[in-house]
């Protein structure tokens, strides 16, 4: 990713964070801390390339400071899965005028290469979780979606109680292993995509369009009707019932409760942007730079090719190139529908 695409995508996710942080800073001021010389963990899972786990993950280390010794050592892993950009993570968090890293001698980082669909830390050793934009992404496609990219607006039953099933097993899975993975009393917050009143999962004019473009270049013949026709975002919101749905009768799932749960709907920066300049070209651009980041790699890997299709750059740049234009011709806000959790081991667990 460009430092360009990663700005206007990393801008636009970091609309949500402010009141997870706060979330976040109140968890790090009531966690029981481990006594020295055990290190303080601190779990960010699904890292990406670190940007929008530095100011949480920042604000964190500076109360956990507070209540130790400034020796004492405090360990961030960040996980992700194995083919995540690791270099770009480790440049942001060696780089970023906001690491932590530049704000305390006594924190180390680390990552983990593997899906947080699985254990993948010690059991009862982490103290603080965190985890931003990730647990949306669904750990398979569960088949293809036949008429749009995005489950929220197909009309296909068969995809979308398939995508539903997934959603549900992949968050209970999620949920059962932070509960091993947490220490007694430790807590974890959760920022995702949550989903509208009518069950849509927010974005549609960014997906209409992404939809409409790729229209276009079969008919142009750049791509066919069956490459796009396996091209499918494995990315499903959440609505209040299924974030709870593993708690379910009692509350409580792998000694883990519900501390907080909350549905809001963030702000479309771009629109906001584009309300002040009336910039439309910008405007697109911006939009179709997030997409680029966030979902147009997991198309193109449906070219027959794969992830080494010859295609593939050339793809990318001409949906970015058309999604921009079909966003800039008609600029219309976003809807941003967004959940933050926060999870609670229970000290007796």
């Amino acid at each position: 990713m460009d430092s360009a695409t990663y700005t206007a995508s990393s801008r636009l996710q970091a609309a949500g964070l402010r009141p997870a942080i706060a979330l976040f800073e109140d968890a790090a001021r009531n966690v029981p801390l481990p006594r020295a010389p055990q290190p303080i963990a601190i779990a960010d899972y699904g890292a990406a390339n670190g940007f929008n786990s530095l100011l949480p993950i920042s604000a964190a280390i500076a109360i956990v400071r507070g209540r130790t010794r400034p020796d004492h050592a405090i360990l961030v892993a960040h996980t992700d899965v194995p083919d995540n950009d690791f270099s770009a993570l480790f440049a942001t968090l060696a780089d970023d005028p906001d690491s932590y890293l530049k704000k305390d001698s006594a924190t180390f980082a680390s990552a983990v290469g593997r899906s947080f669909y699985t254990q993948i830390l010690p059991s009862d050793s982490i103290a603080l979780g965190w985890s931003s934009w990730a647990v949306h992404w669904l750990s398979r496609i569960p088949m293809p979606i036949p008429d749009h990219v995005q489950i929220s607006y197909s009309a296909d039953q068969a995809a979308r109680k398939a995508y539903a099933r997934q959603a549900a097993e992949d968050w209970h899975e999620f949920v059962a292993f932070r509960g091993r993975e947490l220490a007694p009393g430790g807590r974890l917050v959760v920022l995702t995509v949550g989903l509208e009143p009518d069950g849509g999962s927010g974005f549609r004019p960014a997906f209409d369009a992404v939809v409409a473009q790729l229209r276009q270049m079969v008919e142009d013949k750049f791509v066919t009707g069956d490459e796009v026709r396996r091209m499918s975002i494995p990315s499903m919101g959440r609505d209040e019932k299924d974030f709870r749905a593993p708690f379910a009768p009692s509350g409580r799932f792998e000694g883990l409760s519900i501390e907080h749960l909350e549905l809001f709907n963030a702000e479309d920066r771009f629109w906001a942007q584009y309300r002040t300049d009336k910039d439309a070209t910008v405007f697109g651009a911006n939009w179709a730079a997030f997409l680029r980041a966030s979902i147009f790699p997991t198309l193109a890997a449906a070219l027959d090719g794969g992830v080494s299709d010859p295609r593939g750059t050339e793809f990318v740049d001409r949906l970015e190139a058309g999604v921009a234009a079909q966003l800039a011709a008609a600029p219309e806000q976003m809807s941003i529908p967004l959940a933050k959790l926060v999870l609670e081991k229970w000290p007796s667990a």
